[in-house]
Parts: structure tokens; sequence; C-alpha cells
């Protein structure tokens, strides 16, 4: 199960510093609902990865990922096709960075998080954990990569939390700053902001590289 989790940390950390998700509850969290809709958000966030893992595992399973101890070959070309994808993804987010003297723009829905409710912090929390492509992408790689492994249902249900857990730290981490630190959050909150929103294309770019180089590399060493 150790070697599992060691293989699952590439993939939970570059969701967990996702730049975009961060910046979302950030701004959450300067609202007049900030104490209800921030954990909305956070607990929405872990149940979209955690969920989405489950699907994948769930449908791995009979299809035989692991077998007789070896992975199944049909999973090395899983990793090879979201290999590549990250590599291309990796390429575009790079093309996209902003230069320096450049304005960032945000998404225009995030002009609407002044008037959220908690359902729709909820909603939000979800849509940005599983059905935003650059973290999919991530969480179908590792719920793949744990499948391989053909670990008892007990064993892969504690990778997969741990998975979701070191995943949710980008998120979180805002969450207990505000609780924690109360009115002096507000500034840190929006420094970690401002630095995600300008650097998002560049972060992402550099991890998709690294875990989509991984992924080619572990599907050409598995189907050789």
């Amino acid at each position: 199960m150790g070697k599992a989790i060691g293989q699952l940390m590439p993939f939970a950390v570059g969701v967990a510093v996702s730049p975009m998700p961060i910046v979302a509850v950030v701004l959450m969290l300067v609202t007049r609902q900030a104490r209800s809709n921030g954990p909305a958000f956070l607990s929405a966030w872990l149940a979209g990865i955690g969920i989405g893992g489950a699907i994948v595992l769930a449908l791995a399973r009979p299809a035989n990922a692991n077998e007789n101890g070896t992975p199944a070959d049909w999973t090395y070309w899983v990793k090879l096709v979201l290999g590549l994808a990250l590599v291309l993804l990796a390429a575009r987010q790079w093309r996209s960075r902003p230069h320096e003297g450049d304005e960032v723009a945000t998404p225009r829905w995030m002009g609407a998080l002044d008037h959220f409710t908690p359902a729709k912090a909820a909603i939000a929390g979800v849509a940005l954990s599983i059905a935003n492509p650059k973290n999919l992408l991530l969480i179908v790689g590792g719920a793949a990569t744990l499948a391989q492994f053909g670990l008892a249902r007990g064993d892969e249900t504690v990778c997969w939390i741990v998975f979701t857990l070191i995943a949710s730290v980008g998120v979180g981490a805002p969450v207990v700053i505000y609780f924690a630190m109360g009115d002096r959050a507000a500034a840190i909150l929006n420094e970690l902001k401002t630095w995600m929103a300008r650097n998002n294309a560049a972060v992402m770019a550099v991890l998709c590289l690294i875990i989509g180089v991984k992924l080619i590399g572990d599907a050409i060493t598995g189907l050789s």
C-alpha cells in the first residue's frame, strides 16, 4: 500500500496546486457568506475527487487492471493517452501564460462569487474538482495508477482517501487560514490570490509536463 501511495503523490500534488480553484475559494472567503461558502466549497471539492476516483476504480476492477499481480496492458495504454494529453495541455498552458506587463484576466463567472449561496459554492466545488479538464486528467491518471496494484478493496479505499486529502490541501489551506486568523487573514489571502492568478498558466504547464512525461515513460516501460 505504501508503494501505491507513493505513486499517487505526483497526481495528488498536481491537483492540490491547481491555481484557479484556489483563487475561487479565496474570492469566496472575502464575501459576506464566507463562513458558509468556504466550507461548502471545500466539502464539495472533497466529494468530487473522492467520487471521481471511486468511479474510475469501480470501472477498472471488472476490467482486470491487475492480472495475476501484473498490471494489464490496457492500463499502460490509458497512461500513454493521458500522458500525451497532459503534455499537449502543458504546451497550451505555456503559450497562454501572461508576460511581463500583461493584465491578468479572471473568468467572468468569478465576478458572481459575491452573490453565491452555499449551494452554488458546493456546485462550484464539484465543478472545479472533477469537471475541470486539467484536474480530471490527473484524477483519472491517479486512479488508473492505483488500479494497477490490484489492492484489496479496503486498502484501495485508504489509498484514495490519502490522495483526496493531499489533493485538497490547496483549497483547504485558505479555508483554514480564514477561520484560524480572522481579520488578519485578508491580506494573506489577497496576496495568495494575486500570485496564483498571475502564475496559473506557468504552474500548470510545468506540472502537466512533468506528470505527462512520467506517465508516458511508465507506459513505454510497461508495454516494452
